[in-house]
């Protein structure tokens, strides 16, 4: 079930659900708004010109109020907004349309499961011919909270456990190689 505005402040307020820094603006009627932040990260070239899964990815990143993303580019952001969600509650990840119609992509896995606790890296995509300035504190996304129907038997406790900043991959510390 997708958890109401209601539900949200009440849980909030509980602290059974942890997000901040948080406005009660940002809460709307089944989502919670998320804002960008201020770490940005990109892809360093490899020697090779290759990316492979099987080897830890180096990465440029700055801080920044404004990010110029160049058509074509990709970068990695973070919310502003540190969460903590319950063993027993997910979120989906969903871009602003309104941004969306300026050719910006804004995706993470889209998924963030239970038991979570950090910032959200954000990968942005600027499928517009002209650039898009970006600004630290601009709604950017929402988060969408259901509730599970039990708590998870194994929540979320893996490598991106944590995490704040634009966090780059860590593929190559998966166990299936």
């Amino acid at each position: 079930m997708i958890l109401s505005d209601i539900t949200l402040t009440e849980m909030l307020k509980t602290g059974e659900l942890k997000m901040s820094p948080l406005t009660e603006a940002q809460i709307q009627p089944a989502s919670i708004d998320i804002r960008l932040g201020d770490t940005f990260s990109i892809v360093e070239d490899s020697s090779s010109g290759i990316i492979t899964l099987d080897s830890e990815i180096s990465y440029k990143t700055i801080k920044t109020d404004t990010y110029l993303l160049l058509p074509g580019q990709f970068v990695l952001a973070t919310t502003m907004e540190y969460i903590e969600l319950p063993d027993d509650l997910t979120a989906f990840v969903e871009g602003r349309s309104s941004l969306g119609r300026m050719g910006l992509f804004i995706q993470n896995a889209g998924w963030v499961d239970p038991g979570f606790k950090g910032e959200i890296t954000l990968e942005l995509f600027n499928a517009n011919r002209c650039a898009i300035e970006l600004r630290a504190g601009r709604r950017v996304g929402q988060l969408v909270f259901a509730k599970m129907d039990r708590e998870a038997k194994n929540p979320y406790r893996g490598k991106y456990q944590g995490q704040t900043g634009a966090t780059g991959s860590r593929v190559f510390m998966d166990g299936d190689k």
